[in-house]
């Protein structure tokens, strides 16, 4: 995008939407976790809460095909935008993360599938 063309109230308006995208995910996220948590204390005022178990190896299964998938179309996308220059990084580190969770995912065959969260 050439900034030189784009008029000081457009660029700052650009610069504002990733901002404006992290608070409102926070704000998401924040409310999210305070929900559960007033649905757990009134679980556990009732006695009808349950601790339940995570599956780890699922997750991690689950997180690293994600991240693969985004780093390879992200790390496809900048070196067709960009050539091989530092943005690639941008691909490649989701990429890296997401293979090595699928490679932890398949060493670990006998990792318990139940823990407490």
């Amino acid at each position: 995008m050439n900034t030189a063309v784009m008029s000081p109230a457009a660029q700052v308006i650009v610069a504002i939407i990733p901002i404006v995208g992290i608070f409102i995910g926070g704000i998401i996220v924040f409310f999210s976790l305070l929900w559960h948590h007033h649905e757990v204390k009134q679980q556990i005022k009732l006695g009808t809460y349950k601790r339940e178990s995570f599956n780890f190896k699922m997750y991690s299964l689950l997180i690293g095909i994600l991240l693969t998938v985004l780093g390879a179309v992200l790390s496809i996308f900048f070196l067709v935008l960009k050539g091989c220059s530092p943005a690639l990084l941008g691909g490649l580190v989701p990429f890296s993360v997401g293979i090595s969770l699928v490679v932890f995912y398949a060493l670990n065959p006998d990792f318990k599938t139940t823990h407490e969260a």
